[in-house]
């Protein structure tokens, strides 16, 4: 099979926005880029609570990797949670990747005390790009 991607550069984050909407939901929205033209978005609406926030920006992470990597992989989010330690807040995902008849489990974390949301998007990226970087971008 071949990788719908040259191993020329990265899978990159580029935009993150999340809208807490009248009706007491969200909406995120990311967007991927892959060199300087192609553009990868993911959508996702959920309830505007801090645990539905992080939910709702990773799946709208994992939906715009699934767009990336063309049908090559599918991606499951499994959990998202964000737990205070070390005098910090860490969003940790879990998430299943299937691909050629094979499944794995992976975990991502980031590190933040601003933006929560953002934190679980870019989670979830950190939990990927090993197994991206494996895929498309060794020869």
């Amino acid at each position: 099979m071949t990788a719908p991607f040259s191993a020329q550069d990265r899978l990159r984050f580029s935009e993150f926005t999340l809208d807490r909407l009248a009706n007491g939901r969200c909406r995120a929205r990311v967007v991927l880029t892959w060199g300087e033209n192609d553009r990868y978005t993911g959508e996702c609406e959920g309830l505007a609570s801090q645990a539905g926030e992080l939910r709702c920006a990773a799946q709208a992470t994992v939906e715009a990797l699934a767009k990336a990597v063309k049908g090559a992989m599918s991606f499951e989010l499994l959990g998202v949670k964000a737990v205070r330690a070390f005098d910090a807040t860490v969003v940790i995902v879990s998430l299943t990747v299937q691909g050629e008849g094979r499944g794995q489990r992976l975990v991502g974390s980031y590190l933040t005390d601003t933006d929560f949301a953002r934190g679980a998007a870019l989670a979830v990226l950190h939990a990927t790009n090993r197994i991206l970087g494996n895929k498309f971008f060794m020869r």
